[in-house]
């Protein structure tokens, strides 16, 4: 082995989630090394779908909101899905595609929007390049590794030149992906089917605006018999995807030349005079898994190292940046002192449920979109007002707020108080703000320095925050009583405006209580109310919390 280098934190794969890990790291004070086997980013789509949650956390890591929002396509040209018999054809159905307007803001600061992985990337790394504690290495493969008491010393090979490096760390993060040479290495198997079906993906540019000018969607599913398969827009006016069902049992993916794939897409679109260019041919494989540890010993899986879901919710990058959030700020407690290693437990314990449920979920989506294929029958000709009906029950598919805003941790690293969760009609599309522990604290938007801010605004990255009632002061007393962790404390009515006391009722605490929140924003404990020795109590739950 040539080259040696040490670092706190190593990361394999520079996707989304590899290179938020790193971003949040930094941002508490922890390096972090992130190697990747490519020597550039993805440059064809995936990925397209960036929910509410995974927008709360790149505002919370300081990610520029200008780039981010130029990157994003407007809701004008994907607030809608539809199926039509081609592209230029008739059109069956059509759905709203989740909530993207102003009726979301009394919920998240950060509506979902439709930005393409590949757009997305650049941006994470141009931020992660302005850390001074976190660096990126492309071009160099992970090989294999060994683990020790202390650390683990990992095989690294630059690609380019084929020299092998040396990388001592004491955790390291595997964040490469699906078929994740780190979780093979390691023995650890996912559960769950691995191919629900196969489909090839065809990457071409094309301004097709002129097509779709007056039904603009960010998905369309071609419903005639002789060109079935499904349009992602990930631009209009430049850039598309067309995904189509193939069997790798009977034929092989060079079969597709690029001049039958051009016919599929010719059929699909219905109009043979438009002008395209195919980039990339693809393949890939439907799955619904969750991996049985997340961790061992050292190393830990997040993202698609730890989980695959059907495409049917757009929850595979979400669920993998919210796996980092969970990951962080454990970390950087136990490499700071102030939290022991038995704290990392409960990364596993929180984010395992949420990754099942999310593959439950997904694979429900897709086997419900099967019935809009089965009712118009083989030949395409169904009765339509059944397919209308066979539509208009996928609604739950393209509406999700509460299963991305709404989930949370029962046990871990919180105290729970034996309070329920809101009751909602739909826990999937239906979304109840709540100061449970295990929740997302609730957002509110407050006058603060003369600005307009969420209150998930107010919240540090790097250290817990104590949120007393107008008429806490002994909880914070308490609070700057004790040596660790990190705390901020804040009072509702002077640090945190409420003039009305919603967001004091949203919490769930009376004016003399008070509530703990972790750095990735989840509520980790609730007292409704004053308690005879507030020192001890809050003393007593951060033990329980940290696991101390």
């Amino acid at each position: 082995m040539g080259a040696r280098i040490e670092v706190p934190v190593l990361i394999v794969g520079a996707g989304p989630v590899g290179l938020t890990a790193s971003i949040l790291l930094a941002q508490q004070g922890v390096e972090s090394l992130v190697v990747e086997r490519q020597d550039s980013l993805k440059r064809a789509p995936a990925a397209h779908v960036v929910n509410a949650r995974s927008f709360e956390i790149f505002r919370t890591a300081g990610v520029d909101p200008g780039a981010i929002a130029a990157a994003c396509q407007h809701p004008s040209d994907a607030g809608h899905v539809r199926w039509v018999t081609t592209l230029v054809g008739e059109e069956i159905g059509q759905l709203p595609f989740e909530r993207q307007g102003e009726d979301v803001l009394p919920l998240t600061p950060t509506p979902l929007r439709n930005l393409s992985q590949h757009r997305l990337e650049p941006i994470l790394l141009e931020h992660l390049r302005k850390q001074a504690n976190a660096s990126i290495r492309l071009a160099h493969e992970w090989e294999a590794a060994e683990q020790d008491a202390r650390g683990v010393t990992s095989n690294v090979r630059d690609t380019a030149t084929g020299a092998s490096v040396g990388v001592r760390s004491r955790w390291l993060l595997a964040a490469d992906g699906a078929g994740s040479r780190v979780r093979k290495a390691l023995g650890i198997e996912p559960i769950g089917p691995a191919r629900l079906g196969s489909f090839l993906m065809i990457h071409f540019q094309a301004n097709l605006r002129p097509l779709v000018r007056k039904r603009p969607a960010i998905l369309y599913w071609v419903t005639d018999p002789n060109a079935r398969g499904t349009f992602v827009a990930h631009d209009i006016d430049a850039e598309w995807v067309f995904m189509q069902s193939w069997d790798p049992e009977q034929e092989s993916a060079e079969d597709y030349t690029e001049a039958r794939c051009a016919e599929i897409m010719r059929r699909a679109i219905g109009n043979a005079a438009v002008d395209f260019e195919i980039r990339t041919l693809s393949t890939w494989h439907m799955s619904a898994q969750v991996v049985e540890r997340y961790r061992d010993g050292r190393v830990f899986l997040v993202g698609d190292a730890a989980h695959r879901f059907p495409p049917t919710g757009g929850l595979g990058l979400n669920t993998g940046v919210q796996d980092a959030h969970n990951l962080a700020w454990k970390l950087a407690g136990v490499e700071a002192g102030w939290a022991p290693p038995r704290l990392l437990d409960s990364y596993e314990i929180e984010r395992r449920p949420v990754a099942r449920e999310n593959a439950d979920v997904s694979l429900r989506n897709a086997a419900r979109m099967l019935e809009v294929f089965q009712t118009l029958g083989p030949a395409g000709d169904g009765d339509r007002g059944r397919v209308r009906v066979a539509i208009a029950n996928q609604a739950e598919h393209f509406d999700m707020l509460g299963l991305q805003l709404g989930f949370q941790y029962e046990a871990g690293a919180l105290v729970a108080d034996g309070s329920p969760r809101p009751v909602v009609g739909n826990p999937v599309r239906e979304f109840a703000q709540c100061g449970r522990p295990g929740a997302r604290v609730p957002h509110a938007w407050v006058e603060f320095g003369g600005e307009r801010v969420s209150t998930l605004d107010l919240l540090p990255a790097d250290r817990f925050t104590l949120i007393a009632g107008s008429a806490g002061a002994d909880w914070i007393d308490a609070a700057a009583s004790l040596a660790t962790p990190p705390l901020r404390c804040m009072t509702i009515g002077c640090d945190v405006p409420d003039p009305d006391d919603a967001w004091s009722a949203c919490l769930g605490v009376e004016r003399d209580g008070a509530l703990l929140v972790r750095p990735d924003q989840h509520v980790a404990w609730r007292a409704r109310k004053a308690v005879a020795d507030p020192r001890a109590t809050l003393r007593g739950a951060l033990d329980r919390i940290l696991g101390r």
